[in-house]
């Protein structure tokens, strides 16, 4: 039966139904298992990490894979593609996604074409010869819009593999794999499991082939996710659709007092999620000072959990430097939107 995401984030990946038998999986802890069966070893399955992958391809479509982080993840889509292979990429994106395009651009390992994914007559342009489209869409932390159905269906006509990040919007806003994209990456961590006490990643595809090709790389480079944290990111998943429709009604809620607020000179909103991006009218060091003045927003990195998170991106040495000096990037949470904004107030008066 095809449930509503909202559903299949309950139901999905649960043990078949028995009498007295448990409604969740158990947490397998165990490195070795007997001959004759379809995982043999512990860096290649377990049941754990298989409830995970379940739930996450009811969502997304395709199987999936979970890798102990994101950058597991990624770093697994990367490893595949030939010596010298050229690579289309947003300019600006993810710190750890950059850096790792950079390092191998460095290095000759890839070919990376930077472009402005706003601009898709430009990354079309850039796909000539190309083995690989890498997408964010909306990019972190600076929320542009990529227009995929024609970014995809151009990389199609040209027989380009096409990777999306779906990390900020998540399955609930859109679905890549339905547009024609080859493969789908979560930092599980973030609003999927959704409660800041987990590291892990997934990749999703529809194609048999590429799965396969995938599975050999996490199999033979290790990123394998540890089965407790699988459990965890599971037992997440299953209130994923309620947490980020509430954080996303907070942020619209918000979005319209930092429009209007004095110290705010621009707020970044793709019209979707609970990621606000907003630059303000002070230093780097000012900007710095209003993310260490909140007293209910926690001042770290990280997004899409329960609690709002808010920091200045380019505190960190690996940032794109086209992300403005000034720019804070919240991740709204669960909290009475009230509360969050009477932090934000208070905050500002810093300025």
């Amino acid at each position: 039966m095809n449930y509503h995401p909202e559903t299949s984030a309950i139901t999905a990946g649960r043990p078949e139904a028995a009498p007295d038998a448990s409604i969740n999986p158990p947490i397998v802890v165990s490195s070795t298992f007997h001959a004759g069966g379809p995982v043999g070893y512990g860096r290649y399955g377990n049941e754990s990490w298989s409830a995970l992958e379940t739930a996450i391809s009811e969502l997304e479509g395709g199987q999936t894979l979970s890798f102990s982080s994101g950058m597991a993840a990624i770093s697994a889509v990367f490893s595949i593609l030939p010596i010298g292979a050229p690579v289309v990429a947003s300019n600006q994106g993810y710190s750890g996604t950059m850096g790792l395009l950079n390092q191998h651009h460095a290095s000759g390992r890839l070919e990376v074409r930077f472009v402005d994914i706003t601009n898709t007559a430009e990354v079309i342009a850039a796909m000539k010869g190309a083995a690989l489209v890498w997408l964010e869409s909306p990019t972190n932390p600076c929320l542009d819009l990529a227009e995929l159905p024609t970014i995809v269906a151009a990389a199609k006509k040209l027989s380009i593999g096409v990777g999306v990040d779906n990390t900020f919007a998540t399955p609930l806003v859109q679905q890549p794999l339905s547009m024609g994209a080859d493969v789908v990456m979560h930092s599980v961590t973030k609003f999927l499991a959704g409660h800041s006490d987990v590291v892990i990643g997934s990749l999703s595809t529809a194609d048999t082939a590429l799965y396969k090709r995938l599975e050999e790389a996490r199999r033979f480079n290790g990123g394998i996710p540890g089965p407790f944290e699988a459990w965890l990111a599971l037992r997440g998943l299953r209130t994923f659709p309620v947490r980020f429709r509430a954080a996303e009604c907070n942020a619209q809620q918000l979005l319209p007092r930092l429009q209007a607020h004095a110290k705010v000179t621009k707020v970044r909103y793709p019209g979707f999620g609970a990621v606000i991006s907003f630059e303000i009218d002070g230093s780097p060091e000012q900007a710095d000072k209003v993310c260490q003045s909140s007293r209910l927003i926690v001042y770290a990195t990280s997004l899409g959990g329960v609690e709002s998170l808010w920091e200045r991106r380019r505190r960190w040495a690996g940032e794109s430097p086209s992300v403005p000096e000034q720019l804070i990037r919240l991740s709204v949470g669960c909290e009475h939107v009230d509360d969050i904004w009477q932090d934000i107030e208070q905050a500002l008066t810093s300025l």
